[in-house]
């Protein structure tokens, strides 16, 4: 991957004053970090700044959520992109886990204050809270029928919950962990292990499919395509893997050695977020990342979807929303 830009997470406020500035810089692997400056030059008749890069930047284009910024002299290249709205009030700590309804209309998270919540997914309006585990609830999920809620908890057990009334239809006791997340195929099952281990069975058979070794233990997983898939690793590590040919991989992407903490298909690329408190997609059709901005270097645990919108968990205890336009 080309050399990551990073930007001042607040960037979007910072340059909405007279002269107000933010800070940015690139971070080419194995050569010194360059730092640069953004200045606003004042606001325009839109609404939307004025804003000039230090030397070794350039301002390609600015909106205002948005921001496209390269630096010619690594090739590297972004879009930060501000939140559309942000969720302070659903948690009280840490939002750990998050999943929007195949319809959109409604959020469910998870949090380190213990409770798990169901929620309007445009304004963050509490509909439901969902008592029963005990302890932490580490993991929370739609059923594709955006009526039913999956998850998972510190308790070893998993519990299926109704999310028109609240209530828990099934427990499962007993579950043993290591497998930190699971993603589903067509007729296979990936498993993300503790144990350095990335495992792909049969959904039918339960036959192991392959079984692939990485450099630490694996966070996340997903499917890209009915063959290709992708999974991260704790020391920062993207695998991109072809099931087909699995003993080595199509491709090791790394930016950073924070964990990958979430990653998910969209679109023809995936969206990843990581330990620093980076949330960036990826697309083949485009030469920049986009990177979702906001989180003041505080983890960001997972990402979720509907169409044009995109939602993120962080540790930092908010939700956030951001809007796409057309890429």
């Amino acid at each position: 991957m080309a050399a990551p830009l990073r930007i001042q997470s607040d960037w979007a406020q910072a340059l909405r004053k007279d002269e107000g500035e933010a800070w940015l810089s690139c971070h080419p692997p194995g050569k010194p970090t360059l730092y640069g400056t953004l200045t606003c030059q004042g606001i325009g008749q839109d609404g939307i700044p004025e804003v000039t890069a230090s030397e070794g930047f350039i301002v390609n284009e600015i909106n205002k959520k948005s921001l496209h910024i390269s630096c010619p002299k690594e090739n590297a290249s972004s879009k930060f992109l501000a939140p559309f709205t942000t969720f302070p009030r659903i948690h009280a700590k840490s939002v750990t886990c998050l999943d929007i309804s195949s319809g959109g209309g409604l959020g469910v998270s998870s949090s380190t204050d213990g409770s798990m919540k169901i929620w309007q997914a445009s304004n963050g309006e509490l509909r439901r809270v969902l008592e029963g585990h005990v302890f932490d609830v580490n993991c929370c999920r739609f059923f594709p029928s955006g009526l039913v809620v999956l998850s998972g908890g510190m308790d070893a057990q998993l519990k299926i919950w109704s999310a028109e009334d609240a209530s828990c239809v099934v427990t499962f006791k007993g579950h043993k962990g290591g497998e930190r997340e699971v993603g589903t195929e067509s007729k296979m099952l990936l498993l993300a292990r503790e144990d350095k281990k990335l495992q792909c069975l049969g959904l039918q058979s339960r036959q192991p499919v392959f079984l692939f070794i990485g450099s630490d233990a694996f966070n996340c997983c997903t499917f890209l395509s009915g063959f290709v898939l992708l999974a991260g690793t704790q020391d920062g590590n993207i695998y991109q893997l072809d099931v087909r040919s699995p003993r080595v991989p199509v491709q090791v992407m790394h930016r950073s050695g924070a964990p990958v903490l979430s990653l998910l298909s969209f679109r023809d690329g995936f969206i990843a977020s990581q330990g620093d408190g980076s949330c960036f997609i990826v697309q083949q059709d485009l030469d920049y990342v986009i990177e979702l901005t906001g989180a003041d270097c505080d983890p960001v645990y997972k990402v979720a979807t509907w169409e044009k919108q995109i939602y993120t968990c962080c540790r930092d205890g908010l939700v956030r929303r951001y809007q796409l336009c057309d890429l």
